[in-house]
């Protein structure tokens, strides 16, 4: 399980509004996982984590 202070809040945000991503996410190894949040780290905008998020799954 990831620690929720370690996520970043525009990523949370977005994969709360994006359900099956949010359900593919839920079910990747804990690495991965890491990996999609590390990514999501410097990311400043909404657009550019909203791009990010759905770019995830395709």
């Amino acid at each position: 399980m990831i620690n929720n202070e370690e996520f970043p809040i525009g990523c949370t945000f977005e994969l709360a509004l994006h359900s099956d991503i949010l359900n593919r996410f839920a079910h990747l190894p804990e690495q991965q996982q890491l990996s999609v949040i590390e990514g999501a780290r410097n990311i400043k905008s909404h657009d550019e984590m909203r791009n990010y998020v759905e770019s995830i799954f395709r």
